[in-house]
């Protein structure tokens, strides 16, 4: 194997779009998580519950994407 290829493909710059990019993913993966939890937490609530805090079924996704 020879040295200087070895150093041109990697480069910090390399590595740190690595690390970034599994960052990235990884939060994107939380963020889905939490977007799930709010959809079925809000999913599971009666049309009267809904209806106290402003929502109704036809809302429930928008919220949960939202966050509101």
């Amino acid at each position: 194997m020879n040295t200087t290829t070895l150093t041109r493909h990697t480069s910090p710059d390399f590595f740190s779009r690595i690390v970034d990019s599994v960052a990235s993913f990884f939060e994107a993966v939380g963020e889905g998580r939490r977007i799930a939890q709010r959809y079925e937490t809000l999913s599971r609530l009666s049309d009267a519950a809904l209806a106290k805090r402003g929502l109704t079924r036809q809302d429930i996704a928008r919220v949960a994407v939202s966050g509101r």
